[in-house]
């Protein structure tokens, strides 16, 4: 299963064969423009809280943050499933073929 946004390269003529080409696969395309049903957002939205108000002075400094928030939060999966909750997008748990 695959669930994409309508970034035009998502949508196009190529990427269109390539899916028809896999049975298998099935893809959803979200809204136009719908942040709130994209964890993704949610996780950078935290990040980036969690980095308010902090001053750094070189971009390494930054990366490095970034990265260790982002570490943190691949132990924490409380708060990633908190995410795809909020979505409200149901999941369900696949079996196998």
């Amino acid at each position: 299963m695959l669930v994409w946004d309508r970034l035009n390269t998502h949508v196009s003529r190529r990427m269109q064969e390539l899916i028809d080409q896999r049975e298998w696969l099935t893809v959803f395309l979200l809204p136009a423009y719908s942040p709130d049903l994209n964890p993704v957002e949610w996780v950078w939205a935290h990040v980036k809280r969690t980095l308010a108000n902090l001053a750094v002075l070189t971009l390494d400094r930054l990366k490095t943050l970034v990265r260790n928030r982002l570490k943190r939060l691949q132990y924490r999966s409380d708060i990633l499933d908190g995410f795809i909750t909020g979505t409200g997008l149901a999941l369900d748990t696949p079996t196998s073929p």
